[in-house]
Protein backbone atom coordinates (compact mmCIF):
# COMPACT_ATOMS: atom_id res chain seq x y z
CA UNK A 1 0.00 0.00 0.00
CA UNK A 2 1.23 3.89 -1.22
CA UNK A 3 1.83 6.00 2.15
CA UNK A 4 0.37 8.99 0.35
CA UNK A 5 0.01 12.42 2.08
CA UNK A 6 -0.89 15.83 2.06
CA UNK A 7 1.66 18.52 3.79
CA UNK A 8 1.00 21.83 4.65
CA UNK A 9 3.23 24.59 4.23
CA UNK A 10 6.63 24.56 3.33
CA UNK A 11 8.91 21.01 3.57
CA UNK A 12 12.88 20.55 2.61
CA UNK A 13 13.36 19.86 -1.01
CA UNK A 14 9.78 21.26 -2.38
CA UNK A 15 10.99 24.65 -4.41
CA UNK A 16 12.80 21.88 -6.59
CA UNK A 17 11.01 19.22 -6.70
CA UNK A 18 8.17 20.99 -7.71
CA UNK A 19 10.36 22.91 -10.10
CA UNK A 20 11.02 19.53 -11.44
CA UNK A 21 7.62 18.50 -11.72
CA UNK A 22 6.91 21.50 -14.09
CA UNK A 23 9.74 21.81 -16.06
CA UNK A 24 9.86 17.76 -16.95
CA UNK A 25 5.88 17.71 -18.21
CA UNK A 26 5.96 20.85 -20.08
CA UNK A 27 9.19 20.57 -21.75
CA UNK A 28 8.05 16.78 -22.66
CA UNK A 29 4.60 17.90 -23.60
CA UNK A 30 4.62 21.41 -24.79
CA UNK A 31 8.60 21.96 -25.56
CA UNK A 32 9.01 24.61 -22.98
CA UNK A 33 12.46 25.44 -22.13
CA UNK A 34 14.87 26.27 -19.44
CA UNK A 35 13.39 30.04 -19.70
CA UNK A 36 10.15 28.43 -18.20
CA UNK A 37 12.10 26.21 -15.76
CA UNK A 38 13.96 29.25 -14.22
CA UNK A 39 10.81 31.18 -13.91
CA UNK A 40 9.14 28.58 -12.03
CA UNK A 41 12.29 28.52 -9.48
CA UNK A 42 12.53 32.18 -9.42
CA UNK A 43 8.65 32.84 -8.62
CA UNK A 44 8.34 29.80 -6.37
CA UNK A 45 11.47 30.66 -4.34
CA UNK A 46 10.35 34.35 -3.44
CA UNK A 47 6.93 32.72 -2.82
CA UNK A 48 8.58 30.20 -0.32
CA UNK A 49 10.64 33.25 0.96
CA UNK A 50 7.56 35.58 1.73
CA UNK A 51 5.33 33.34 2.52
CA UNK A 52 2.76 34.17 5.48
CA UNK A 53 0.97 31.01 6.47
CA UNK A 54 -1.97 33.90 7.49
CA UNK A 55 -2.57 34.84 3.72
CA UNK A 56 -1.14 32.24 1.96
CA UNK A 57 -1.20 28.01 1.45
CA UNK A 58 1.07 25.32 -0.35
CA UNK A 59 0.02 21.89 -0.39
CA UNK A 60 2.16 18.99 -1.48
CA UNK A 61 1.19 15.54 -1.80
CA UNK A 62 3.57 13.42 -1.03
CA UNK A 63 3.58 9.72 -2.36
CA UNK A 64 6.26 6.90 -0.44
CA UNK A 65 8.05 10.32 0.60
CA UNK A 66 8.30 11.87 -2.86
CA UNK A 67 6.29 15.16 -3.73
CA UNK A 68 4.15 13.84 -6.46
CA UNK A 69 1.85 17.06 -7.01
CA UNK A 70 1.66 20.36 -5.38
CA UNK A 71 -0.95 23.56 -5.44
CA UNK A 72 -0.74 27.03 -3.89
CA UNK A 73 -2.65 30.26 -2.57
CA UNK A 74 -0.70 33.20 -3.09
CA UNK A 75 -2.44 35.94 -1.79
CA UNK A 76 0.32 38.04 0.20
CA UNK A 77 0.90 39.76 -3.49
CA UNK A 78 -2.48 40.31 -4.69
CA UNK A 79 -4.83 43.19 -3.95
CA UNK A 80 -7.39 42.66 -0.65
CA UNK A 81 -8.97 39.80 -1.18
CA UNK A 82 -7.79 38.40 -4.28
CA UNK A 83 -5.85 35.16 -4.31
CA UNK A 84 -4.01 33.60 -7.10
CA UNK A 85 -4.27 29.52 -7.40
CA UNK A 86 -0.30 28.90 -8.70
CA UNK A 87 2.04 25.91 -9.51
CA UNK A 88 -1.01 23.22 -9.60
CA UNK A 89 0.83 20.12 -10.88
CA UNK A 90 -0.17 16.12 -10.87
CA UNK A 91 2.75 14.17 -11.59
CA UNK A 92 2.39 10.49 -13.97
CA UNK A 93 2.77 8.77 -10.74
CA UNK A 94 -0.17 10.55 -9.50
CA UNK A 95 -2.54 10.65 -11.88
CA UNK A 96 -6.39 8.98 -12.05
CA UNK A 97 -5.50 8.79 -8.26
CA UNK A 98 -7.99 11.98 -7.74
CA UNK A 99 -5.02 13.79 -6.35
CA UNK A 100 -6.37 16.78 -8.69
CA UNK A 101 -10.04 17.35 -7.06
CA UNK A 102 -7.70 16.46 -3.46
CA UNK A 103 -5.58 19.42 -3.58
CA UNK A 104 -8.36 21.61 -5.87
CA UNK A 105 -10.72 21.08 -2.93
CA UNK A 106 -8.41 21.79 -0.26
CA UNK A 107 -7.25 25.51 -1.70
CA UNK A 108 -10.96 26.08 -2.75
CA UNK A 109 -11.85 25.63 0.82
CA UNK A 110 -8.61 27.61 2.30
CA UNK A 111 -9.73 30.33 0.40
CA UNK A 112 -13.63 29.82 1.49
CA UNK A 113 -12.14 30.49 4.68
CA UNK A 114 -9.76 33.54 4.40
CA UNK A 115 -12.99 34.96 2.86
CA UNK A 116 -11.12 36.08 -0.46
CA UNK A 117 -13.66 37.59 -3.34
CA UNK A 118 -12.00 36.14 -5.99
CA UNK A 119 -9.31 33.33 -7.22
CA UNK A 120 -7.64 33.87 -10.22
CA UNK A 121 -5.40 31.18 -12.35
CA UNK A 122 -3.62 31.74 -15.48
CA UNK A 123 -2.48 28.78 -17.93
CA UNK A 124 -3.34 28.19 -21.72
CA UNK A 125 -5.31 26.99 -24.11
CA UNK A 126 -4.82 23.13 -24.42
CA UNK A 127 -4.25 21.77 -20.90
CA UNK A 128 -7.56 20.16 -20.90
CA UNK A 129 -8.05 17.92 -17.72
CA UNK A 130 -6.48 21.18 -15.89
CA UNK A 131 -9.29 22.94 -17.93
CA UNK A 132 -12.00 20.36 -16.78
CA UNK A 133 -10.95 20.52 -13.73
CA UNK A 134 -10.90 24.12 -13.15
CA UNK A 135 -14.53 24.15 -14.83
CA UNK A 136 -15.79 21.55 -12.31
CA UNK A 137 -14.93 23.81 -9.53
CA UNK A 138 -16.50 26.98 -10.75
CA UNK A 139 -13.82 28.76 -12.28
CA UNK A 140 -14.57 31.01 -15.50
CA UNK A 141 -12.89 31.77 -18.68
CA UNK A 142 -12.45 35.33 -18.25
CA UNK A 143 -9.68 36.94 -20.53
CA UNK A 144 -7.44 34.94 -23.69
CA UNK A 145 -4.61 36.93 -25.11
CA UNK A 146 -1.46 35.62 -27.42
CA UNK A 147 1.52 34.93 -24.71
CA UNK A 148 4.94 34.53 -24.18
CA UNK A 149 5.63 34.20 -20.77
CA UNK A 150 6.18 30.99 -19.93
CA UNK A 151 9.02 31.50 -22.77
CA UNK A 152 7.13 30.31 -25.50
CA UNK A 153 4.12 31.70 -27.23
CA UNK A 154 0.67 29.84 -26.28
CA UNK A 155 -2.54 31.54 -26.04
CA UNK A 156 -2.86 32.53 -22.33
CA UNK A 157 -5.79 31.79 -20.43
CA UNK A 158 -6.94 33.48 -17.18
CA UNK A 159 -9.90 31.76 -15.02
CA UNK A 160 -11.63 33.27 -11.89
CA UNK A 161 -13.58 32.07 -9.40
CA UNK A 162 -16.17 34.39 -7.09
CA UNK A 163 -16.30 33.06 -4.11
CA UNK A 164 -19.37 34.73 -1.92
Amino acid sequence: MKDIKIITGYMPGIIGRITELHASYYSKEWNFGQYFEAKVATELSEFINRYNESQDCIWSLSINGSIEASIAIDSSSEKLKTAHLRWFIVSEKAIGNGVGNRLMNRAITFCNQMSFEKVYLWTFKGLEPARHLYKKFGFELVEELQDSQWGTVVTGQRYELSIS
